[in-house]
């Protein structure tokens, strides 16, 4: 009772944040106390400036608190620090539930700081010290503290197993070599043990060695990723610089062939007119000799007919100039035309052949002679297992629905009625409250997340999904660029194209989800005391994801669990 009310009084003097006792310690108006530098640093990670919390009850303010040292708070930290502290440090010297506990001591036990393996017995600091100060218990061999000191016991002979026999692979007692193992190899235990210390040296010093190879592997692979990003890099710089001169060229050119086009077109207007003009005047000529003519011919007088026929006889009979030859008018440029045609086709050739030519040696540098391909991994079966490929995920703001707030370092997304001064971006979705990861996941990756207050669909995304309007192709598991697992109280349900599939599995607050890109599997399960798998994809992803929240209910949050 008096541990427990130590460890209430060691609560109500400790920060919530950096769950030490408090430092420079500072109340707020709602009760709650903090280190000055923890709950400073707290507000200024916040992305929103106009409202500041408390980080237990959650209490706003509309202006930043001032904060100021609790003089009272602080005397009390000291005064626990000289005397509370080292009661507790006494009282942790005895053995809890999960301690190995001390053989002699009688009572309430101390912990074991060492077992004897000769004694078979765990021993206190205090009750241990004849081992070290007897020459009587020189040759005890002392261990780390173990609860399972009884298996060094032989079950048939209740002596300690000394022997091992390398016929039935077990350990034995010196009564058992003498019977059922008389006539098979048997060794004592050390001897064995220092026999297969030198193999497994040697197997980690394989290991190891191996280690070291595939570090070097590691690093020439990343060495050439950088020369053939460089190389990458360097090759569409030269070729961008090639083809604008390319263009530039051919734009010389094009300007070439216009200037001569233009001018011939004005040398041919020209010719073309000049016989117009020409056509023109003998026009105007015939018509006044035909005036003449046809004064003659309206004469009544015979005689005056007669006189003037014969005096004009000579023009009447002038032979006209002959006719005009008129060529079509594109057959002046067919040439032109023609021989760009012509040039078209040439350069259509020469760039499918040289592209065709182009080998991926010509590109990148040399590759590595492949190495045997590793056995791919299995999906881990324990929390553990999953943790090892734990990824942090933070949340890209400006994918956000403008109804949604962030905190706890924008891993938590909370649905709000009211809409957020966000500025705008092309990557925002306009209408459902979504969000996506800052980062992009390939490889093998697990996260979790806490979801409180109503419906939330955990989901994977590609980052191309279309963002603006309430159409299918913006909302996560309605097409076929996302994944999404819809949670509420009443179960789950998985959603892709559109389509649900009505998923089985215990109710749980957490969700986890397990991706392995390469292999193309992404697994969602029911985080508790143990893991159930409720639903898993196998597919091919073609690009990298994201990961992503939609929250259904205003007051509804999904925070991204930082992993441990």
């Amino acid at each position: 009772m008096a541990q427990s009310g130590m460890n209430l009084y060691l609560e109500s003097i400790s920060c919530s944040i950096c769950l030490d006792l408090l430092k420079d310690p500072v109340a707020l108006s709602c009760g709650h106390s903090y280190c000055m530098k923890c709950i400073e640093t707290h507000w200024d990670g916040e992305d929103l400036k106009t409202t500041y919390s408390c980080p237990q009850c959650r209490k706003t303010f509309t202006q930043r608190p001032v904060l100021d040292k609790n003089v009272l708070l602080a005397e009390l930290v000291e005064e626990l620090k000289k005397t509370g502290l080292q009661a507790a440090a006494a009282d942790h010297c005895y053995a809890g539930d999960e301690d190995v506990s001390c053989d002699v001591c009688t009572g309430r036990k101390m912990k074991a700081v060492k077992s004897c393996l000769v004694c078979l017995v765990s021993y206190c600091e205090k009750h241990l010290q004849p081992h070290y100060e007897s020459p009587a218990f020189k040759k005890h061999q002392l261990v780390e503290p173990s609860k399972n000191l009884q298996e060094n016991i032989c079950s048939h002979h209740d002596e300690v197993m000394k022997m091992f026999c390398r016929t039935d692979q077990q350990l034995i007692c010196y009564l058992c070599s003498m019977e059922e193992h008389k006539d098979h190899e048997t060794v004592k235990a050390a001897a064995e043990r220092t026999e297969r210390q030198k193999k497994l040296e040697e197997s980690r010093l394989n290991i190891q060695q191996t280690i070291q190879d595939r570090q070097k592997d590691v690093k020439l692979l990343q060495q050439e990723m950088k020369d053939i990003r460089v190389s990458a890099d360097k090759t569409v710089e030269d070729s961008e610089k090639m083809f604008t001169q390319m263009i530039h060229l051919i734009q010389n050119r094009s300007s070439e062939v216009e200037q001569q086009i233009r001018s011939q077109q004005e040398t041919e207007e020209s010719r073309v007119k000049e016989l117009q003009e020409k056509l023109e005047q003998e026009i105007r000529d015939l018509e006044r000799k035909d005036a003449e003519l046809k004064q003659i011919s309206d004469l009544e007088d015979h005689t005056q007919f007669l006189h003037k026929y014969s005096s004009e006889s000579a023009v009447s009979e002038s032979k006209p100039s002959s006719s005009i030859n008129i060529q079509r008018p594109l057959r002046h440029f067919e040439d032109v035309t023609a021989a760009v045609k012509e040039l078209r086709g040439k350069l259509e050739d020469v760039l499918k052949d040289t592209w065709t030519n182009i080998s991926p040696s010509d590109v990148l540098p040399p590759q590595p002679e492949p190495q045997p391909a590793l056995e791919p991994e299995q999906e881990p079966t324990t929390r553990a297992g999953f943790l090892k490929y734990s990824q942090e995920i933070i949340l890209d703001p400006n994918t956000a629905l403008k109804r949604l707030l962030f905190s706890n370092g924008n891993r938590k997304g909370t649905a709000v009625s009211q809409q957020q001064s966000y500025p705008d971006h092309p990557d925002r979705f306009t209408y459902y409250f979504q969000i996506l990861s800052r980062e992009s996941l390939t490889g093998r990756c697990y996260w979790e997340v806490e979801r409180t207050g109503g419906g939330a669909s955990v989901a994977v995304s590609y980052k191309n999904i279309s963002r603006a309007g309430k159409s299918h192709e913006c909302g996560f598991g309605l097409n076929d660029k996302s994944w999404s697992l819809y949670c509420d109280a009443s179960g789950y349900k998985f959603w892709y194209k559109n389509l649900k599939t009505s998923v089985s599995g215990p109710q749980s607050s957490r969700i986890g989800v397990y991706l392995d890109h390469s292999a193309g599997i992404l697994s969602f399960y029911s985080v508790s005391e143990t893991m159930t798998l409720l639903h898993r994809v196998q597919t091919t992803f073609t690009e990298p994801l994201h990961a992503g929240v939609r929250l259904h209910n205003y007051g509804s949050s999904a925070e991204f669990i930082k992993p441990k």
